[in-house]
Parts: C-alpha cells; sequence; structure tokens
C-alpha cells in the first residue's frame, strides 16, 4: 500500500485528487492538503470585485467531493516539508508519511517585497477571492467617490492576464454607471511592452490589448519597477534596458488594484535541491524533483525560467491548460511508478488564456508555451465574453462533480476553427459583393 499526498487543494491539487483516484491500485490512499475546506474558482475574481458575482458563487467546499471520491482531505495548511524524510509537518506540529507527494500549493503572494503593496496596506489585490471582496468594497468607494485609478501589475509577477482583465472589466462598469469619465485611469507593467504576458508575445496580443487601452482611454507604463506606495500614491521607476532609470513616475490614485510579485510557500522555502532561490519547485521534464525523486509538483508553483531578459524581472504564467496537461502528465507518471515502471509521460506546456473585457475579450493559444510555436495565435470579440461565462459554469460544475476530463485544448483548438471558417466566410460574402 502506497500514501500519496498532494499539497495544496486549488485548481492543480483538486484535479491532482481527481486523476490519481484513477491511477491507484486498491489499498492505495489518498490524502490531500489543503488551505481550507474551499475550493476558489480564482479566474472569477475580477467580477468579484466590481460585483459581478458572490463570493458563494465562486467557492465549491471540497469536503463532501473528496469524501466521495475516497480522498482523505485535511482542510489546513502544511507547515514544513520534509523530502529528505518523506514526511510533511501538520497545522497540529504532527507528522505525516508519505511514499509520494505531489506539491501544487500555488504561489505565496510577496506583498512584502514593496513597501506599501496589499490589501494590508494601500493596494487591493485578486489573486484571492477574499481579496477580491476586499476589492470590490473599495470599488464601491470609488464609485461614491471618483478619482484616478491605477491597475497592473508588480515586478517579479508571471500572471499578467488577471491584471488586464480587470483594468478593462473597471473599464467596462465605470461607464455602465456613467462614472467612467470622472475616472483616469494608469495601466503599470514590468512587461517590456503591453501584451507581453511573459511570454513575448502570442499571436497580436501587442496589437489587441494596446488597441484596448487606447480605445478606452487608459494611459499606460511598461518597464515599470513599483519602489513604493504609500496612501493614495505610487511611485513607479521606468527603467531603460541597461537597467537604468528613465523616468520616474508619482501616480495618484484613489484606487489601485497591483498583482503582487510571486513566491514559493514557506513550506517549501529554503530545503537545497527541491526549491530555486524564489522558493518555486525545480522539476524535470516529467514534473519529477531531479533530487528528490519521489516528489512531484504541478501548477504556479513550478519553476520555469524566463523566456529571456526584460529590463524588470517578468515571470512566465503557468495557464490553466498548462496546470491540466501537468497533473495528468503526473498522475500516469505516478501511476507508473507504483507498478515498478518509469515515468514517461511529458507535459505539453501550452499555453491558452481566455481574458474577458466584460463586453468582449481576448482569447490566445500558444503551442507550446515557449516560442517558437506550432501555434501562435490571439483573436478578440464579444464572443469570448460569453465564452468565459461558459467555462466557468463549466469548471465550477467540474469540481463539484469530482471529474478531472481536460477542457482547455478542446475549447482551444474549436475556438480557434470556428474563427477562422467565420473569417473565411466573411472574406467569401466580401468578395461577392
Amino acid at each position: 500500500m502506497a500514501e500519496v499526498v498532494v499539497m495544496g487543494a486549488g485548481l492543480g491539487g483538486s484535479l491532482m485528487a481527481y486523476e490519481l483516484a484513477l491511477e491507484l491500485r486498491p489499498g492505495d490512499r489518498i490524502t490531500l492538503i489543503g488551505t481550507s475546506s474551499s475550493y476558489q474558482f480564482y479566474p472569477s475574481n475580477p467580477w468579484v470585485a466590481v460585483g459581478w458575482r458572490k463570493r458563494k458563487d465562486v467557492e465549491v467546499d471540497l469536503t463532501s467531493v473528496m469524501k466521495k471520491k475516497k480522498v482523505n482531505f485535511i482542510p489546513h495548511a502544511a507547515q514544513r516539508v520534509d523530502p529528505a524524510n518523506n514526511s510533511i509537518t501538520l497545522h497540529d506540529g504532527t507528522e505525516h508519511k508519505y511514499d509520494y507527494l505531489v506539491i501544487a500549493t500555488g504561489p505565496e503572494l510577496a506583498f512584502d517585497e514593496i513597501p506599501g503593496l496589499g490589501p494590508d496596506a494601500h493596494t487591493f489585490s485578486i489573486c484571492e477571492t477574499g481579496h477580491a471582496v476586499q476589492a470590490y468594497e473599495g470599488f464601491e468607494e470609488l464609485c461614491r467617490n471618483p478619482g484616478p485609478v491605477v491597475i497592473g501589475a508588480a515586478q517579479g509577477v508571471s500572471c499578467f492576464g488577471p491584471a488586464y482583465e480587470f483594468a478593462l472589466i473597471l473599464d467596462t462598469e465605470l461607464r455602465k454607471r456613467k462614472l467612467r469619465s470622472k475616472v483616469p485611469m494608469t495601466y503599470v507593467t514590468p512587461e517590456p511592452y503591453i501584451g507581453h504576458l511573459g511570454l513575448d508575445g502570442v499571436g497580436d496580443t501587442k496589437g489587441l490589448l494596446e488597441s484596448e487601452l487606447r480605445n478606452r482611454h487608459i494611459k499606460w507604463i511598461t518597464n515599470a519597477r513599483v519602489k513604493e506606495i504609500t496612501a493614495g500614491k505610487m511611485v513607479s521607476e521606468e527603467i531603460n534596458p541597461d537597467g537604468s532609470i528613465l523616468k520616474t513616475h508619482e501616480l495618484p490614485f484613489k484606487f489601485s488594484m497591483m498583482m503582487p510579485p510571486f513566491r514559493g510557500v514557506a513550506a517549501v522555502k529554503g530545503i537545497e535541491g527541491l526549491v530555486n532561490p524564489r522558493g518555486f519547485i525545480l522539476a524535470d521534464e516529467h514534473q519529477r524533483n531531479p533530487t528528490f525523486r519521489n516528489v512531484f509538483s504541478v501548477g504556479v508553483c513550478v519553476a520555469i525560467p524566463p523566456i529571456g531578459p526584460t529590463p524588470v524581472p517578468v515571470g512566465v504564467p503557468k495557464t490553466g491548460f498548462m496546470i491540466e496537461s501537468m497533473v495528468t502528465a503526473t498522475a500516469h507518471n505516478i501511476g507508473a511508478l507504483l507498478r515498478n515502471r518509469e515515468p514517461t509521460e511529458k507535459p505539453t506546456w501550452n499555453a491558452v488564456c481566455i481574458a474577458d473585457f466584460g463586453d468582449g475579450g481576448v482569447v490566445f493559444v500558444a503551442q507550446p508555451q515557449l516560442p517558437p510555436r506550432n501555434v501562435n495565435w490571439a483573436a478578440d470579440g464579444k464572443w469570448v465574453h460569453l465564452a468565459k461565462i461558459g467555462f466557468e459554469k463549466y469548471f465550477i460544475r467540474k469540481i463539484k462533480g469530482g471529474t478531472s476530463e481536460p477542457l482547455y485544448e478542446k475549447f482551444a483548438m474549436k475556438t480557434m476553427k470556428i474563427h477562422k471558417l467565420q473569417a473565411k466566410a466573411k472574406h467569401t460574402s466580401a468578395a461577392a459583393e
């Protein structure tokens, strides 16, 4: 009998438990360790932050579904991992032994790395649903007392989609409330150009996102390093390619949402051979740690080097489909090890993202995620908003039902096919006229 522990009960960890349940032998056991009993659908957090969703709409109680899947569920964060001794110290100080460990914790939000950053200081966040609820309270105060807004991402961020989404969703809701004319907006990002996304762009994301910001009268600052934030003011340095300061911007605001830097969680911090200097888990092509061979990792906690040097540090995103591919490969590889076979499965590391803007949006597909790519495609339109709603409903239902059917790749391929057929029909119609 083998004990397989999954640490982290977010998108990657929950799906990991579901897929492992299909791979284990009779008598093997799965233990899932989370920070709480609730799964939160983070892609909906921008909607929560403007009141389009309530917290209860995007949360799932995992207790009953994990019981149904016969998963031992511990809804408290692990305190420390000891990979040399195959054990985890739990919240109450007790040790839990494992034969195989899958780390799926996501990141720790490093608000403390920038003075004044975060919901306990002067800016809001949408990285957790509780943070998004706080942001909604701040948004309502902005509507009562309009003024400048600063939205964006700090240096060290590896997920830019939500920042773009929130800026444009905020614009949409302010226009609905007829308050947009009273709210100047600035978008601040460490990306070397708008639409870089930590991926050196995908398709025409540069042109599409620049156009969206320009058409909505949102100014932007790229190559931005946030220096400090005080009540109502952000100091941001615009950096030259050689690392020198091109310009210092002092940005007043009544409301600000900034994505924070990411780092590894405290439970794995500083473990030689397991993590890189930022605390992200080292993994080979099979998601397996090179030093501790019975440890795997999936999701945002995985160490992936940046695509290339940039004036300000920019991380590489781990999108939902990429995480799903990590999960499937890891489940199959652990299943192989349990049957005395070597792992052979490799994740695809493709990127698929649906970025909703409230009244439209952008979808992009990068296969593989790192260039040069076989597929390098992006498209926009009002249909993206509807696609995001459909995806939210499907994915929450999947978590509630305890199923792990991959969706992202099917959605991406179908979306590209439909978009190309529409473009062909439009071209044919124009030619006929």
